[in-house]
């Protein structure tokens, strides 16, 4: 994958946008109040498009999006030490964060599409809502908000600035 950084994990993210030009965000599982898009990692010889649409799919359920921007070059975070030790346990490797391929898509279908727990791959996410750019930045974990800044800045112009986010939607109902 041409300008992957090293020693970080290949990666990509999805930020999803409703009609109203609303960001799809879901809260995680794992870290109560921790909100975020759609990312996951590429596997090998996955071309990171093909990796996003993947992961949109076993993440949220979602098949019914198109593909409008992609980030033009790998954005980088660094994990923090107590994150870094789980996921090198778990992913079995030394990385220092994560590189990610960004795309916006838009969702295509009505959102009764969205399927937390669709059998894909274990749910990550307890619920899920639309919001605005800045309620995106505002509500990720401290280490991902100059990444999900950088997202939006290049996605400012297919995005609505003044969008009022809709209600959360939990998967629990």
């Amino acid at each position: 994958m041409d300008g992957l950084p090293s020693g970080y994990r290949p990666n990509v993210g999805v930020c999803l946008i409703n009609s109203d030009n609303l960001v799809f965000v879901a809260s995680r599982l794992n870290v109560p109040g921790a909100w975020q898009m759609p990312q996951g990692g590429i596997e090998d010889g996955e071309e990171p498009k093909s990796a996003a649409i993947r992961e949109l799919m076993e993440e949220t359920g979602i098949v019914s999006a198109e593909t409008i921007a992609e980030v033009p070059n790998w954005l980088t975070y660094d994990f923090p030490p107590a994150v870094k030790a789980k996921v090198n346990r778990l992913w079995g490797g030394e990385w220092h964060g994560q590189a990610q391929k960004w795309f916006l898509m838009r969702l295509t279908k009505d959102e009764s599409e969205i399927n937390l727990a669709s059998g894909e791959a274990d749910p990550e996410f307890a619920e899920w809502k639309w919001a605005s750019p800045e309620e995106v930045i505002e509500q990720a974990v401290d280490y991902k908000r100059p990444t999900y800044e950088e997202v939006m800045r290049t996605f400012r112009p297919y995005l609505n600035e003044n969008g009022i986010a809709a209600k959360c939607k939990s998967s629990k109902w």
